[in-house]
């Protein structure tokens, strides 16, 4: 009876011993999985923040922001001449000119914003702060009257104006070749001079 008694005992103890050992462990394991899930979710933003921002400087960021305003008054150019241009070739090159700066805009954005640095606005504020000194910008006179003309006075007007438009972009995107530390700035700067300069020369031939 007492053998009966003790081996029940015995059983009995076994059991909670390797009940209690299950709920160990499995705690353990719960534990061991949030700090593991919990790890990797916050190492993960730290460790492709830098990757994410890349490397850049102060050049890097000037190039951004003057680039951006340059581009949308040279897409806002480029989009009156569908319907006041006469000559197929500017039509040809407004539309060339606005396909590839409305994307660049987008990207020139995007690394602003992982820099955590502003975007500049858009609006006339564009014309008059740029127009006068540099960067090849027009006033908000030369864009009204712009606006104005239209047929073989429009087609030269446009060309001398984004020709002066085209020289004051590659010399920003040398600026930003010669001081830039942001690869990807440094390539769509290598980008601009090889399209624009291209494009210059073409509108010279075309004003003869």
């Amino acid at each position: 009876m007492n053998t009966h008694r003790s081996l029940i005992r015995r059983t009995a103890a076994v059991v909670a011993v390797a009940a209690a050992s299950f709920v160990l462990a499995a705690c353990g394991s719960g534990e061991d999985g949030a700090a593991g899930h919990g790890g990797h979710g916050s190492q993960t933003p730290t460790a492709s923040a830098p990757a994410a921002q890349g490397q850049h400087n102060s050049t890097d960021v000037a190039f951004a922001k003057g680039m951006i305003p340059h581009h949308r008054q040279a897409v806002e150019m480029a989009d009156l001449a569908p319907s006041r241009a006469e000559s197929a070739e500017v039509k040809q090159l407004a539309e060339q000119i606005k396909k590839a700066q409305d994307p660049e805009i987008k990207t020139l954005s995007g690394w602003l914003t992982s820099w955590g640095e502003q975007v500049p606005a858009e609006g006339p504020a564009e014309h008059s702060a740029h127009g006068a000194d540099g960067g090849g910008m027009m006033t908000a006179e030369e864009m009204a009257n712009l606006k104005k003309a239209s047929g073989k006075a429009f087609d030269t007007a446009f060309m001398q104006l984004m020709i002066k438009h085209h020289e004051g972009a590659v010399s920003m995107a040398r600026a930003e070749q010669s001081g830039g530390a942001f690869p990807d700035a440094k390539t769509m700067a290598d980008a601009i001079i090889t399209s624009q300069t291209a494009e210059i020369n073409k509108m010279k031939g075309l004003l003869g």
